[in-house]
């Protein structure tokens, strides 16, 4: 509040107002109706927010309270565009244009749950769509790199990012089916596309002790949250809960 009251009064001395009794107390009262008027605005989203936790995903049962401070500080409807702004806290996924969608909420807090990131942790993510898993990856993890294959998402998302002071998201347009070599090995990685079969690439650049989230399954098929863990002795696959995502595509060759 403090912060809002210093950003909503003039600057200056009092005495720089000492211009005469009638002129100061209509500056004074326009100021202060400026200042009230701005505060339920800002504070909407917000509400929203907390509103979407508590209803949508805590009580779908995610727990980890690291995940669900994330989901507290990231400003979904940065993420969308205007005109769904709006809706940002829907419980549906939304278009983001491209052909593409932001997931909903629940699903979004739901992978980042089952990936048990740590505050150590190197996370790939293939699939930047808007960048809002990725800003919610930053929040749990020490670099997070994510790849879109839509040049035109991967602009905007980086944009997006760099605004928010996400410097700790690297951006790269391309094909996501080779992952990007030369920062493995990662500790984690999600990929929130739809392969039918998880890219062999992806599974060589998890490191040992690492963990894979991602959605498996045909277009038109049902498709599973799908974790693979990486030890010494090989993988270990289990499926979760359905899903429907879009697919993992890959650049014409």
């Amino acid at each position: 509040m403090a912060k809002r009251s210093s950003a909503c009064w003039p600057s200056g001395s009092p005495r720089s107002y000492d211009m005469s009794r009638r002129l100061a107390a209509p500056l004074v009262v326009l100021v202060v109706v400026a200042c009230a008027a701005q505060g339920p605005q800002e504070d909407a989203p917000r509400e929203r927010r907390l509103a979407m936790i508590e209803e949508q995903i805590v009580a779908r049962g995610v727990k980890d309270p690291r995940v669900l401070e994330a989901m507290r500080v990231v400003p979904r409807e940065r993420f969308v565009p205007p005109e769904q702004a709006a809706r940002a806290y829907a419980d549906s996924a939304l278009s983001i244009g491209e052909g593409q969608t932001i997931s909903q909420p629940y699903i979004v807090a739901y992978m980042s749950e089952v990936l048990e990131v740590a505050p150590e942790h190197t996370v790939l993510e293939i699939g930047t769509g808007s960048g809002y898993q990725a800003a919610i990856l930053a929040e749990l993890a020490r670099e997070v790199y994510t790849i879109e294959i839509l040049p035109a998402l991967a602009a905007r998302a980086a944009e997006t990012l760099r605004a928010l002071g996400y410097t700790r998201v690297h951006v790269r347009a391309g094909d996501g089916y080779a992952g990007w070599p030369e920062e493995a090995p990662f500790d984690r990685i999600m990929v929130t596309a739809a392969p039918e079969e998880i890219p062999q690439p992806l599974l060589d650049q998890l490191a040992i002790g690492g963990r894979l989230v991602t959605p498996v399954g045909a277009q038109r098929e049902t498709q599973w949250i799908t974790i693979v863990d990486k030890t010494e002795q090989g993988l270990v696959e289990r499926r979760t809960i359905p899903v429907q995502f879009v697919p993992f595509t890959r650049r014409s060759r």
